[in-house]
C-alpha cells in the first residue's frame, strides 16, 4: 500500500512538472539567441492554411518548440553530463575534453578538400600577387594536433596537410609553426590561440617575412573584465570553468586606426566593448569582416597583405609595428574575383596563415 502510494505521488509530480514546463514553454518570451551556443533560436512560425496543408508549421514549430524549452541549457547540461560520465561517451556534439581542454573531432583528412584550398590560393596569386617577392604561408594547428593521437583520439593526417599546402603553393615559403606553440597556448573553451601566447609564433612568422618581428616589451597585456567562456562551452554543454581573455595593448597600435571595407568606418584595433557581445573573441579587430585595413602613422614604408581566418585576428596586431599599412582579407566573407575592385596589389609582403578547420572544409572559401 505505501509503495503503491508512493508510485502515485510521483507520477503526480512528474505530471506537475511537465505541466509546469509545457505552460511555461506557451507563456514566456521566447529568447532571440542562444549565448552559449552563439546562434539564433527558431521562432514561433508562420500559421496559415497553407503552412498547415503542406507541414511546414508542423516541421517549424517542432524545431520552436526545442529551442524555445524552458531551462533548454540546464537540459543540455544534464544530458551531456550523462552521455559523457555515465554512458562513457568519448565525446559530445563532436567535442571532447581531456587534459583540460576541449577540442572538436576534426576526421578524417579531406585531401579533395586542401588540394581545392591550395587552387584557390594559386588563382590569387595568379590573379593579384605576381609582383610579391615576399610571400609566407602558415598552416594554425588546431588543439588535436597537440591532443588527440596522445590520448586516443582519432585525428586528421596533419602531416599529409602540411605537404599538401607546401607543395601545393611553390611561390610561397612555407613555415613550420607547430613547435612554436603547445596546447597551453590556446583557450580551454574555445578553437582559438591566447594571443598573449603567440609572441614566439609571430616572431618565427616575422622573420619569414623579412621584419624584425614584435617584442615582448613593445607591449602591454591587458584583462578583460568579463569572465570568457569559449565556443566549445556551448557546443559540448558540458561543465567547463571560465577563463580571461587578455589583448596585448601597445603605443604604436593605440595609434592606429582600422578601416572596415564593409560598413567604411573607422575604429581601434581592439574593440573592448565586443567584450561583452556574443562573441568576446571580436574584440580582435572587431570579429568577422571580409577586409580591413590597419594604418600605422609610426609604420616604416611598408606593407603588408594578410589573408587569413579568424586565427589573424589576433596575430596580426602582434606584426603591425613594422609596417605603415597591413590590409587583412578574409576569402571566406569576400569572393576572390572581387579582390582588385577594392584593393591595390603592388607587391606588398603576403602572410596567409589558414586553420585545418578552413582548409579541410575549403569549400567556405569564395
Amino acid at each position: 500500500m505505501k509503495t503503491k502510494k508512493i508510485r502515485i505521488t510521483g507520477a503526480i509530480l512528474v505530471g506537475v512538472l511537465w505541466l509546469a514546463l509545457a505552460v511555461t514553454a506557451w507563456t514566456h518570451s521566447p529568447r532571440d539567441m542562444s549565448l552559449t551556443e552563439r546562434r539564433k533560436l527558431a521562432q514561433f512560425p508562420e500559421l496559415s492554411g497553407q503552412t498547415l496543408l503542406n507541414g511546414k508549421f508542423m516541421s517549424k514549430f517542432e524545431t520552436y518548440t526545442l529551442d524555445q524549452f524552458p531551462m533548454r541549457d540546464g537540459f543540455r547540461q544534464v544530458k551531456a553530463v550523462f552521455s559523457y560520465k555515465v554512458l562513457r561517451n568519448r565525446d559530445n556534439n563532436g567535442i571532447y575534453l581531456t587534459q583540460g581542454h576541449g577540442a572538436k573531432l576534426e576526421y578524417p583528412l579531406n585531401e579533395s578538400s586542401a588540394e581545392a584550398a591550395a587552387q584557390k590560393f594559386r588563382k590569387i596569386y595568379d590573379r593579384y600577387l605576381q609582383d610579391s617577392e615576399n610571400i609566407v604561408f602558415a598552416v594554425v594547428p588546431d588543439k588535436s594536433y597537440y591532443l588527440a593521437a596522445q590520448n586516443g583520439y582519432l585525428a586528421m593526417d596533419y602531416a599529409r596537410l602540411f605537404s599538401i599546402m607546401e607543395e601545393g603553393l611553390p611561390f610561397a615559403e612555407y613555415v613550420d609553426i607547430t613547435d612554436t606553440l603547445t596546447v597551453d597556448d590556446y583557450y580551454d573553451t574555445d578553437t582559438h590561440w591566447r594571443q598573449e601566447k603567440i609572441l614566439g609564433t609571430a616572431q618565427r612568422l616575422a622573420q619569414a617575412l623579412g621584419v624584425p618581428g614584435p617584442k615582448a616589451e613593445d607591449f602591454r597585456v591587458t584583462a578583460m573584465e568579463r569572465p570568457f567562456y569559449g565556443v566549445y562551452y556551448g557546443q559540448a554543454a558540458l561543465p567547463m570553468a571560465s577563463e580571461t581573455m587578455y589583448v596585448m595593448e601597445s603605443d604604436v597600435l593605440a595609434n592606429c586606426t582600422v578601416k572596415n571595407y564593409e560598413n567604411n568606418k573607422t575604429g581601434p584595433v581592439y574593440d573592448l566593448e565586443k567584450q561583452w557581445g556574443k562573441d568576446p573573441y571580436d574584440v580582435f579587430l572587431s570579429g568577422p569582416v571580409s577586409i580591413q585595413t590597419i594604418e600605422n602613422p609610426q609604420g616604416p614604408d611598408r606593407e603588408l597583405l594578410v589573408f587569413r581566418d579568424s586565427f589573424g585576428s589576433s596575430l596580426t596586431p602582434l606584426l603591425v609595428q613594422d609596417y605603415s599599412k597591413v590590409t587583412l582579407i578574409d576569402t571566406r566573407y569576400v569572393p576572390t574575383d572581387y579582390l582588385g575592385k577594392f584593393l591595390d596589389f603592388h607587391g606588398q609582403d603576403v602572410l596567409m596563415l589558414y586553420s585545418p578547420m578552413v582548409l579541410n572544409n575549403s569549400a567556405m572559401l569564395k
